[in-house]
């Protein structure tokens, strides 16, 4: 699996990418806390399992406790419910000790809120699994064998009529809906444009596995839903652990959110 060097050069490479885009919106308090927990986030629980392991040999314990941690804390979810609140207070506090010691810049000069670190806790657990399920267990996981089970390997896929109507209309649409709400007379801001864009291409996106999850799982007997590619565990699978761990990124540069939506 992922080890050290992977997961912090992925996390570091994307909140460095993302200070740039955001003209260092998303500073280096953003870029670290963010990086933590694409490696040690997760991995919390394997270090617990090794030193229940460590004490275990010393007398001190059995062990259970550490191996009880490390399965409950390696999920890209669980991960969040059990330790994001206390991991928030602390990355928050540590954020601001490291401005008022001039120890990390800060372009705006502000640390960063309970929130906004709760906002990067999730994102770092989900980036973590972005590797790990595709580059652990020999390829056998069980996300990357789902994600293979969503294509066609049994004999050449067949050429059906309706799916190649269906998918086919549905990228046009993409294509031709993007064009129209960016197209050059429109009076909408960039913003606007970016917005509406986002909601076609979940619009567009949510019909497509649609059909898809229709062919693979409601027909009987199944068909290819778009040939041989296995586009809805694509789809899926970027959805959950690359776009939606980078769009918590870019929430966590909104400074004006209120963290009266945290318990805290």
């Amino acid at each position: 699996m992922p080890g050290p060097g992977a997961h912090l050069m992925y996390g570091m490479g994307s909140g460095v990418a993302l200070t740039t885009v955001s003209n260092g919106r998303f500073t280096p308090h953003h870029t670290l806390t963010y990086t933590i927990n694409t490696f040690f986030g997760p991995d919390t629980g394997s270090f617990s399992e090794w030193l229940g392991s460590v004490l275990a040999d010393l007398g001190l314990g059995s062990g259970s406790l550490g191996s009880f941690l490390a399965n409950a804390v390696h999920h890209p979810f669980y991960y969040v419910l059990i330790l994001g609140l206390p991991l928030c207070v602390l990355y928050s506090w540590a954020s601001k000790v490291l401005i008022q010691k001039g120890v990390l810049d800060s372009v705006s000069g502000v640390p960063l809120t309970k929130w906004q670190s709760f906002l990067l806790v999730a994102a770092g657990s989900l980036s973590h699994f972005f590797l790990d399920h595709l580059f652990e267990e020999n390829g056998q996981s069980s996300t990357y064998l789902w994600i293979l089970s969503t294509g066609w390997w049994k004999t050449r896929a067949p050429i059906n009529p309706d799916a190649v109507i269906v998918t086919g209309f549905l990228c046009i649409c993409l294509i031709c809906g993007f064009v129209y709400i960016n197209r050059v007379k429109s009076h909408n801001s960039i913003r606007r444009k970016s917005y509406q864009s986002t909601k076609l291409i979940l619009v567009i996106a949510s019909l497509y596995c649609l059909w898809c999850v229709t062919q693979i799982y409601w027909v009987d007997p199944r068909r290819p839903a778009v040939g041989e590619e296995a586009d809805l565990g694509v789809l899926v699978f970027l959805a959950t652990y690359f776009f939606l761990p980078h769009g918590l990124c870019i929430l966590s540069m909104n400074a004006k959110v209120m963290e009266s939506e945290l318990p805290l």
